[in-house]
């Protein structure tokens, strides 16, 4: 984390944002045609199930690499590690930090157990929300048993027309 004094008040950006660089050719693809890196931002995030599910380059907690889909979808779970995570990779895009070139979709945030989230968790994904496109994913009891087969689950669908994936 940085400590270096503030040059002035923070700017949080509604939307899609770009880290500064040349635009890559694939970003003339129409937004509902190309496929994006999923990119984990701590370890379990789900990242290799959404790819799978929903389509789109498996990243890890890496960074897309220059052959890779330039669209980022950031994914993190719902508890209270994985909202910090978010936090900080979203940071990373603010401040210019991320590979030149790299373009924030949105962030996606995967239930980390069934029910609703706690008050103060609830809180921490308005503030996301407040700051960029989120998309949240509910606990899908088949996914733990490693069946990712059927439909996308109910109320994701906004999460598969980014991606190209049809329910």
């Amino acid at each position: 984390m940085r400590t270096s004094m503030r040059q002035g008040p923070e700017i949080w950006i509604r939307g899609p944002v770009s880290a500064p660089g040349p635009v890559p050719p694939s970003a003339t693809t129409p937004r509902t045609l190309r496929h994006r890196s999923w990119v984990g931002t701590h370890g379990g995030a789900g990242v290799t199930t959404l790819a799978e599910v929903y389509g789109g380059h498996d990243c890890g907690r890496n960074w897309p690499g220059p052959a890779d889909p330039p669209s980022v979808l950031l994914v993190a779970r719902t508890h209270a590690a994985g909202l910090a995570a978010a936090v900080r990779a979203l940071d990373a895009f603010r401040h210019g930090e991320a590979p030149p070139g790299l373009a924030l979709d949105a962030v996606i945030l995967v239930a980390d157990a069934p029910g609703r989230l706690p008050r103060p968790l609830a809180q921490r994904v308005r503030l996301l929300e407040a700051a960029v496109d989120v998309h949240r994913v509910p606990w899908v009891p088949a996914w733990r048993l490693g069946d990712l087969g059927g439909s996308p689950p109910r109320g994701t669908e906004a999460l598969a027309r980014p991606t190209g994936a049809e329910q």
